[in-house]
């Protein structure tokens, strides 16, 4: 007695899709798409107008500047200054002044 496996029977492309239904993404109709797009178009607009307050926000936190004349050693030590310990010159003259203005009340 030999033990035969299950006999299998070539299938063709055509009975394999007939078998199975057709699940196809929904049709939208030309109404439908016009409007997705329409709100997608105003999410995005509306993206870009809060990003652009957001920026002119922080612009106007930090634009007010001091212009102020250093002679060429001041200068110079304040590069150094700046170079050794990897910061900013205007953060180490913000925190200057800063400090400067706590020290004598203001």
């Amino acid at each position: 007695m030999t033990a035969q496996g299950p006999t299998v029977l070539p299938v063709s492309e055509a009975d394999a899709t007939s078998e199975r239904p057709r699940r196809g993404l929904p049709n939208p109709t030309g109404e439908e798409r016009k409007s997705k797009a329409l709100e997608r178009a105003l999410a995005q607009e509306e993206g870009r107008y809060r990003l652009r307050d957001l920026k002119r926000a922080h612009a106007r936190e930090a634009k007010h500047y001091v212009n102020c004349p250093l002679d060429y050693d001041t200068k110079m030590r304040l590069q150094k200054a700046a170079f050794d310990n990897d910061i900013k010159m205007t953060v180490i003259i913000k925190a200057a002044i800063d400090q400067f203005l706590r020290d004598n009340g203001y």
